[in-house]
């Protein structure tokens, strides 16, 4: 570990690997370092046992199965089929390592009840989320979006994209609070309604991404690794390596080095390492972490498919904060 590198990395999450396997990619000295025996960090897969022993808990599991049998996400988070990371995928080489498969359904709440978010203009038609006037009001709208083009001006209509904010442009086509909902959860994939207040250029551009990404494998806008969210990180990890990255887990560290304000290098076991660049998690720099939030998740391990969700195994749940009362 000792020596001079262009870049030091702490902690194994996706950011902190895409970035060591972009860094190698382009040539750079890389050395990276996580203190934990896994790869993945706070968004790590883990078997069962781990899952456990994260939670602090020691159950007998076995009456579900051998723990090396499960991949279990600490974070799942989908993939839009035709976002950014599936592009820095294909351009770095790394879904090559990696597989995929398309998640079976998109389900949206309203009034105690889930229904499919529509994937295709049959389903469009048929589906009860709205009413037959909403649907054509739907439809003008999506048409609209999908033919928006921020550079010609003739089809923005009387919208302007940094200044007509999103709410405006919904009541402009009549759309209820229902379709509004729908659309800003369901297809935006906005968590809260702040955005309605502000101008429409991001929302817009949410749209078209989930529209392109139902177009590309043409059921699903989602793709997921077939072994768990911790392909990725390892992915991009195997990227740098390739290309004379070195990785250490299970690797703490002693101390970030500061000189006049600015990290310089790492210390662990004894050994010095120095970097012009040193990037790593919030858990590495605790003092200049300061919380603004908080997230509450649950893990439900379920022996049967959700009601509602046409026994998909596999399926996204949204619940618009209108629907449940809350703020986000």
């Amino acid at each position: 570990m000792n020596g001079e590198y262009d870049a030091i990395i702490l902690g194994t999450g996706l950011k902190e690997c895409i970035l060591s396997g972009l860094l190698a990619l382009n040539g750079k000295k890389i050395l990276h370092l996580d203190r934990r025996e896994y790869y993945g960090g706070d968004s790590a897969s883990v078997n069962l046992a781990k899952l456990y022993e994260l939670a602090g808990k020691s159950e007998n599991f076995t009456q579900i199965g051998r723990a090396r049998d499960w991949n279990i996400d600490l974070i799942p988070k989908f993939i839009l089929a035709n976002g950014v990371l599936v592009k820095l995928l294909a351009y770095t080489g790394v879904a090559n390592y990696m597989n995929f498969k398309l998640v079976e359904g998109s389900y949206v709440y309203k009034s105690g009840q889930l229904y499919k978010v529509p994937s295709n203009e049959l389903e469009a038609l048929d589906t009860s989320l709205m009413g037959f006037f909403q649907k054509r009001r739907f439809r003008t709208f999506l048409e609209f979006v999908s033919g928006f083009d921020f550079g010609n001006r003739e089809t923005w209509g009387d919208v302007v994209p940094d200044s007509t904010t999103m709410a405006e442009v919904y009541d402009s086509f009549g759309l209820d609070q229902n379709t509004i909902d729908f659309t800003g959860h369901a297809l935006a994939l906005y968590l809260d309604d702040d955005y309605l207040h502000k101008p429409c250029a991001e929302a817009v551009k949410r749209i078209n991404l989930y529209r392109d990404s139902i177009a590309k494998y043409g059921r699903s806008p989602y793709i997921y690794p077939v072994y768990g969210l911790g392909e990725l990180p390892q992915g991009f990890s195997r990227l740098a390596a390739l290309h004379g990255g070195v990785f250490m887990v299970n690797k703490p560290v002693d101390e970030v080095v500061m000189q006049d304000g600015v990290a310089v290098g790492i210390t662990s076991a004894g050994e010095i390492a120095k970097a012009k660049c040193i990037v790593g998690d919030p858990s590495y720099f605790p003092e200049r972490v300061s919380k603004i939030g908080k997230v509450v998740r649950c893990i439900c391990v379920m022996s049967h498919a959700i009601a509602g969700t046409d026994e998909s195994l596999s399926c996204q749940i949204i619940l618009p904060q209108n629907q449940v009362n809350r703020k986000s």
